[in-house]
This record gives structure tokens, C-alpha cells and sequence, in this order.
């Protein structure tokens, strides 16, 4: 029997957000440890799923976690937004929903070699070890502008100036312990997340191109040529969870005129669905205190619905 090392958030939520999928195939884009693709398996009969994962760790664990299903589920390996793209474009209306959890799984916060949390002994933080960049160059090769300003862009740290300057002055790092330690100082106390929590977390987005690879896979989705598709994001902060809704309500607009425009011309048939979320939904109290890592869990639908 496996150990199951993720615990998927929003679970509730998500099974529901795919329950009026009948027959197709939902593409589950950030596959990881199979808890919401083995969960939406279980309460709809009706589907099979594609999972995609960069990670060859999790690859590995989950086609052992997923084998009960059979010939429902295929696994991909590779970047979600170009994977999810050319399966789109492959098995057109046979996709009926797209799930994309933008975040670090419990296993890879928890695994201190792959350099994730503030306490690893190494300086990776890459999501596929295969890829060229690493925490490690970013840290210590990038000059101090760029380290501001992801610092700034992706941590939303206050003093980045003062953060980059302290890391370039007391560099080579060697692991995330050793950096954490070393800004410690500089970062705001008396919050419920770790001081350098923000500055582990820019630098990973920076390492992962997390909000390109985001901002891909909604292009990708607002391309295909499928007619009928449930959208589900669960995002992890404030920029993800910015860019999702920004897109949704774009998608979601009849009138493309610019605000300054007198009167319109663009017909009023520029929308390709509706928002089904109008507020993201959170995880419920009794999640809240079964894991802690969902209080900042956020999910927004969106139903495309192309005449």
C-alpha cells in the first residue's frame, strides 16, 4: 500500500466543479500525487483523465496510485501549458474540463533536497530536476536588479532593495537554510507564514516560470477549438490568483470597445462564457484545520460556451 504524501486541497470543490462532465475527458494539468485526479475518478464514472506533470518523482507515484482505474487515465510528462495544448488540439470535443492547481505540493515543500522550504540543505527549487535553472544560479549569479526586483514582482517584498543587496554581499549560498538565515533579520515578523517564506516564494516562481507557464495555459485554453470546457484554477497568492481573474473576466466581456469610446461598434458577441465563480471559493473550516497549507487555496470556474 502506498503512503499518499499530498493532500489535496479544495477536494470538495473541485469533484463538484466536474461533476456535469459526462462521457469526456478532463485534463488534470498539475497532476502531482494523483489526489485530485484519483478523487474526481472515484465520483464520476463517466470521465477519464489526462495528467500532466513535470516531475518525474511524481510521475512515477502516481501511475502506481492511478493503475485501479485502468485505461481511464493517461499520463503525460512535460510543462502543462504546452502539454494541455496539444492534447486540446488532439482530442478536441472530447475534453470536457481543464484543473490546474498552481502550487507546490506538500511532498515537494517536505523533501529538503529538492531545496523548496526556507529549511532544505540544497538551493534547487526546481519542479522538473531536468531544467537548466536552478535556485542555486538565480541566487547567486543574478545581479542585484533582477534579484530585486523578482524579489519585488514575485515575493511582493517590501524592501527588496535591501533583501538583494544583502544576498549579493553574502553570496555564494550553498542551501536555502543558509539563505533563509541570512535575511532572516531583514524580513517582517508576526505573520502566520515564515519571514522568508515571500523571498522562497519568488525565487521559485522566478526558477519555474510559474506565472508564464499560468498565463500559457489560459492562452491555450482561450485558443482551442473546443466549443464546451469547465475551467478550474486553484491558485496559491495574490498574482496568480490576479492573473485568473483578469482572464476570466476578459473571456467573459460582450463589449471589447475601448472606455473611451462614445458608443459601440464591436457587436457585443465577444464573449466565450460565463464566470461561474464569482467569488473564489475557500476551503471550509474542517479542511482549514485538517491542513493548514489550504487557507490560502483559492479555486475560480470559468464555462466556456462558444455558438
Amino acid at each position: 500500500m502506498q503512503e499518499i504524501p499530498h493532500i489535496p486541497v479544495l477536494y470538495r470543490e473541485v469533484v463538484d466543479a466536474f461533476s456535469s462532465c459526462r462521457g469526456g475527458s478532463v485534463i488534470d494539468c498539475t497532476m502531482g500525487y494523483g489526489g485530485h485526479t484519483s478523487l474526481l475518478l472515484e465520483n464520476n464514472p463517466d470521465i477519464t483523465l489526462i495528467g500532466i506533470d513535470q516531475d518525474p518523482t511524481a510521475i512515477a507515484f502516481s501511475t502506481q496510485r492511478l493503475k485501479p482505474f485502468g485505461e481511464r487515465v493517461e499520463i503525460r510528462h512535460g510543462r502543462f501549458s504546452e502539454v494541455s495544448k496539444a492534447v486540446m488540439a488532439e482530442k478536441k470535443e472530447e475534453v470536457c474540463g481543464v484543473l490546474a492547481d498552481i502550487g507546490v505540493s506538500s511532498l515537494q515543500l517536505d523533501q529538503r533536497d529538492r531545496g523548496f522550504s526556507y529549511e532544505s540543505d540544497t538551493l534547487d527549487m526546481r519542479m522538473n530536476p531536468n531544467a537548466l535553472l536552478s535556485a542555486y544560479e538565480v541566487v547567486n549569479e543574478y545581479p542585484q536588479s533582477e534579484l530585486e526586483r523578482i524579489l519585488r514582482e514575485y515575493g511582493e517584498v517590501t524592501n527588496a532593495r535591501k533583501v538583494a543587496e544583502t544576498i549579493v554581499a553574502r553570496r555564494p549560498f550553498a542551501s536555502a537554510k543558509e539563505l533563509s538565515n541570512a535575511i532572516f533579520h531583514l524580513m517582517p515578523k508576526g505573520k502566520k507564514i515564515h519571514p522568508s517564506t515571500l523571498v522562497m516564494q519568488a525565487i521559485r516562481i522566478e526558477v519555474n516560470d510559474e506565472l508564464g507557464e499560468l498565463e500559457r495555459l489560459l492562452d491555450a485554453v482561450e485558443h482551442s477549438s473546443i466549443n464546451r470546457l469547465r475551467v478550474a484554477i486553484i491558485t496559491f497568492h495574490s498574482l496568480e490568483d490576479r492573473i485568473v481573474k483578469q482572464r476570466f473576466t476578459a473571456w467573459a466581456k460582450n463589449c471589447i470597445c475601448p472606455d473611451e469610446a462614445m458608443r459601440c461598434t464591436c457587436g457585443k458577441n465577444h464573449a466565450i462564457g460565463k464566470i461561474i465563480t464569482k467569488k473564489p471559493l475557500t476551503a471550509q473550516d474542517d479542511e482549514l484545520r485538517a491542513n493548514s497549507r489550504s487557507r490560502s487555496a483559492k479555486l475560480r470556474i470559468f464555462e466556456i460556451g462558444r455558438d
